[in-house]
């Protein structure tokens, strides 16, 4: 009797096997990262330009925090807005503010507001108690003029994490 043999193409075939059915196997949220807490800055377009004689085109954006834990509260510590040059313009937050789970908080800077201009930001910072999911923090702009119309999205981005 022939030993069996193993080619390359069923090794690969194997292993390729193995990693989808490890994968698909995993529980939900296995890869979920939890934090207590983060520092995040969102971009945010009060203008964009166009034309070759670069026309402001201004616009109005929300800042929405969506707080993505199913089962606890996050609570808002600063939600503070900053123009093109890194200039501190406006606290949004007077006091904490705890946003329930699956809650959102929305924050508008409305069109006529032209002080950040295009490279204006928010950074908003938000802490819990125990580790939760990290929520998703993200601006909306939107504007239309005459027939012309635009809406954009821009993810935050974190800049600092509190551990667990």
């Amino acid at each position: 009797m022939s030993k069996p043999v193993i080619t390359k193409t069923m090794l690969t075939f194997l292993i390729l096997f193995t990693a989808v059915v490890s994968f698909m196997t995993r529980p939900a949220g296995a890869d979920m990262r939890l934090f207590k807490g983060q520092t995040v800055y969102v971009p945010l377009y009060s203008h964009i330009y166009s034309g070759d004689r670069e026309l402001p085109f201004y616009l109005a954006a929300t800042l929405s925090i969506r707080n993505t834990d199913m089962k606890h509260a996050i609570t808002l510590t600063a939600v503070d807005y900053y123009d093109s040059e890194g200039k501190f313009l406006k606290h949004y937050l007077d006091k904490t503010l705890s946003l329930n789970a699956m809650a959102t908080k929305r924050y508008v800077v409305p069109e006529s507001d032209k002080s950040g201009g295009s490279g204006a930001k928010f950074i908003v910072k938000w802490q819990s108690d125990q580790p939760v999911a990290e929520p998703l923090i993200e601006s909306v702009m939107i504007s239309t003029k005459t027939q012309q119309g635009i809406s954009f999205t821009s993810r935050g981005r974190v800049l600092e994490t509190l551990s667990k």
